[in-house]
């Protein structure tokens, strides 16, 4: 407790911090409410034996309490129904305010939960450019995306405080690196130990990525910082160097959730005294871990009124996305062709070509085809010489079989649900553990080709029909974990199942690809 007792003065509830830290946080889920409502996912949980609570202030997220194994480990999870999240950081995203439409950066987003919380909130409309410079962390920001299903994310590997200059974007996310001591509770209540040298070097990071920033937002667009930790240093310090120079004000921060204000005064400094709005989230303010927020608004321009979609042209550096990728590999005619040919065999297949052809936009990389609803992206004004790179736009909807026709992957049949229910097979949770033990099952009056597999009425995954049988067709580390799942619903556990084995995106990006070429699940 020794390095935490620089804050007893500050910390309202002292002795109430120093009980909760010492207890685990119960975990929490932050409803994907784009695909399921709270009520529903709720009595989905609590009918499986989980008991569960709301979470202060936050409508979106449930509080897990107790229940009969991991919540992790659940169907729900799997299909990305929800996304398990602390409490506490699920004040960012609404604080930020993003609306259908805009243009939205977040400059540290991996893993992903704030980004795809962003995301949930602009209902899957607009443009998010999500950018990390962690290789492994952004693996992790891509595994969440895909389950979660949001279309509308642009992942860019690179490091925020170089951000290419040419688009401004209406709200800029800065949740930035830090000492991390709000984690605390994983650790038995003890803070991360940091070298001095960290402590010296990450204010300056951390002023730095908010001073980009602010150059990259609009006038009148707003600015969140954040970090996880309780030192002023990293806080309330850095926040008050760019006031006294930065084109922003300071917006006092209301929320229902519990809190405490910010801080004009730590020690001998002295901050703005605007500062007073910012919001500090202790972990025994709502059971969960620490955080801290400052809101600021880039001064120059007014917020539009009201919450209706925001036209994506009004932002000059912002472009349509093309339908094929700017790398000189692809030629736009012949990828507005394979796009074409891509539309044909989902009407031929799936009766839904047309149908999707306006939702959503198509573009071609390499050999394969993306979906995505951005309306439009910075690319066309951002310097290519620089120190970056597009990871994913959307998701990746259809990859080349072994006779080079587009076969649509897991992904596009989760996102475009709804439109293929009426194709869907349907399959119980014991035909489901015999497919995912390597057998053929019997189906009839299905045609041979592609299906959509259904469990408890939503897309599993994809099958191939051939004859009077059927095999799916999803990437094994996936399924890996849905044979665990489905074990635990069954009461027989799964085979040849390691705890925690969901897998990293590489490998079911590698899998997808193998799947798709006949070269996987015995194919040939």
């Amino acid at each position: 407790m020794s390095s935490l007792e620089r804050y007893r003065a500050i910390i309202p509830d002292w002795e109430g911090f120093r009980e909760t830290i010492l207890r685990r946080d119960p975990p929490t889920i932050r409803v994907r409410t784009g695909r399921i409502s709270v009520a529903v996912l709720r009595d989905r949980l609590q009918a499986q034996g989980f008991v569960l609570s709301e979470v202060e202030g936050l409508p979106e997220f449930l509080r897990v309490i107790g229940g009969p194994h991991s919540v992790a480990d659940t169907l729900e999870n799997w299909l990305g129904l929800f996304y398990i999240q602390q409490g506490s950081t699920g004040v960012a995203a609404p604080l930020l305010a993003p609306r259908p439409g805009e243009r939205v950066l977040d400059l540290c987003a991996a893993p992903g939960g704030k980004t795809t919380h962003i995301a949930d909130l602009m209902q899957d409309r607009g443009c998010i450019v999500a950018v990390d410079r962690n290789e492994n962390r952004i693996r992790a920001l891509l595994g969440n995306m895909y389950r979660t299903v949001h279309p509308n994310v642009l992942v860019v590997a690179g490091d925020g405080r170089s951000l290419p200059d040419g688009a401004l974007f209406d709200r800029v996310l800065v949740d930035a690196p830090c000492s991390a001591e709000g984690t605390l509770r994983r650790k038995g209540g003890k803070p991360r130990g940091q070298t001095a040298k960290f402590r010296r070097q990450v204010p300056l990071r951390q002023e730095a990525l908010l001073r980009r920033a602010i150059a990259l937002t609009r006038p009148g667009g707003t600015i969140l910082y954040s970090t996880c930790t309780f030192a002023p240093e990293e806080n309330e310090a850095v926040v008050d160097r760019v006031l006294k120079d930065a084109p922003v004000t300071l917006e006092p921060i209301t929320i229902e959730a519990p809190h405490a204000p910010g801080l004009t005064s730590f020690e001998d400094q002295r901050f703005d005294r605007s500062l007073a709005g910012a919001c500090r989230i202790y972990p025994h303010h709502f059971d969960s871990g620490g955080l801290f927020l400052a809101r600021l608004r880039r001064l120059g321009g007014n917020e539009p009124p009201g919450s209706d979609v925001v036209d994506a042209a009004a932002l000059p550096g912002w472009s349509p996305v093309p339908p094929a990728f700017p790398d000189g590999r692809t030629d736009p005619a012949a990828a507005a062709e394979t796009i074409e040919v891509a539309f044909d065999r989902l009407e031929s297949l799936f009766g839904i070509g047309a149908a999707v052809r306006g939702d959503f936009g198509w573009i071609v990389r390499g050999e394969d085809i993306w979906v995505h609803r951005c309306e439009s992206w910075p690319l066309g004004s951002w310097d290519s010489s620089g120190r970056w790179r597009v990871v994913s736009v959307g998701l990746r909807a259809m990859v080349p079989d072994y006779r080079n026709r587009p076969r649509p992957t897991n992904d596009l049949f989760r996102l475009l649900e709804k439109a293929i229910l009426p194709k869907l097979v349907s399959l119980s949770v014991d035909q489901w553990a015999e497919l995912l033990n390597g057998e053929d099952i019997e189906v009839s009056g299905v045609e041979s080709g592609f299906v959509p597999l259904g469990l408890q009425g939503h897309v599993a995954g994809r099958g191939l029909v051939r004859g009077e049988t059927v095999r799916h067709e999803i990437p094994k580390v996936q399924a890996r974990w849905l044979a665990k799942i489905l074990g635990l619903v069954s009461g027989r556990p799964a085979s040849g199942v390691e705890e925690g084995s969901v897998g990293n995106p590489k490998e079911v990006v590698r899998d997808e690809r193998r799947v798709a070429r006949g070269e996987a699940n015995g194919h040939q």
